[in-house]
């Protein structure tokens, strides 16, 4: 399976930001094998707005290949609900946005680690219970989580103050686990790569911008020149192992 993996577009009705998105589809939409699912790890919005969803659907809609997505800290859970996914149930607007989606012989556990109102991420209760759930059903389907919080250290202090603040739930939870061979995130703003409760963490570059780090010159958190970041994932047969590679897009 091929798997595109973008995020952080905080899409504001700008046309900096609208030019970023645009851009990264472009080059999505160029490539001469489609991915089999473009995954979109949260702050699609910038400021959780329901006219900066419907500029999301618009452009999204505009993939040659399916996608799917799940929230960050900018968004806003009713709006994203209601205008990103469609979903005018009577389900509480402001319960966590949790969802599988399979794609061939896979799983994609579409998670909420936000924390409505606050920068940091937390899996609730209710979400750890729907991820235990979800993945006792799977059986031996190979299963990746994605969600937007980092759950292990970034070396930047403003990240390492707003990843996932209950990491050891979610480590506790996947032990044990063979089927999960990777878990991708996003928030960070930069590609990076490490290692999560014995398994591969994976990180998204951001779209808007990119994080300046520690030891890189510059004043502001973020560079907002550099171009956007594509992650692609390409998971052998079966899901035994991942090998990523990031691209930025011309």
């Amino acid at each position: 399976m091929l798997l595109a993996h973008i995020s952080d577009l905080h899409l504001d009705g700008t046309e900096r930001a609208t030019d970023r998105a645009v851009r990264t589809i472009a080059y999505l939409n160029s490539l001469s094998r489609q991915p089999d699912t473009v995954l979109v790890t949260g702050d699609i919005a910038d400021h959780g707005a329901p006219e900066e969803y419907a500029q999301a659907a618009e452009l999204l809609s505009g993939l040659s290949a399916p996608h799917v997505t799940c929230p960050g800290n900018h968004d806003d859970r009713a709006a994203y609900r209601k205008v990103l996914l469609g979903d005018t149930s009577a389900a509480a607007p402001k319960s966590p946005v949790n969802r599988l989606h399979r794609v061939g012989g896979y799983a994609l556990l579409l998670c909420d680690s936000t924390i409505p109102g606050e920068d940091a991420g937390r899996f609730d209760d209710e979400t750890l219970r729907w991820l235990e759930r979800t993945l006792d059903d799977l059986g031996d389907t190979p299963a990746l989580p994605a969600f937007h919080h980092p759950p292990a250290v970034i070396h930047h202090p403003y990240l390492d103050a707003t990843n996932l603040t209950n990491a050891d739930r979610l480590a506790d939870l996947l032990a044990g686990r063979d089927n999960v061979p990777a878990i991708l995130t996003g928030h960070a703003h930069t590609a990076g790569a490490t290692t999560f409760a014995g398994r591969p963490l994976l990180v998204a570059p951001g779209v808007v911008s990119t994080l300046r780090l520690p030891w890189e010159s510059g004043e502001t958190l973020t560079d907002r020149t550099a171009p956007p970041g594509v992650a692609f994932h390409v998971l052998d047969e079966g899901g035994a192992r991942v090998m990523t590679h990031f691209r930025v897009v011309p």
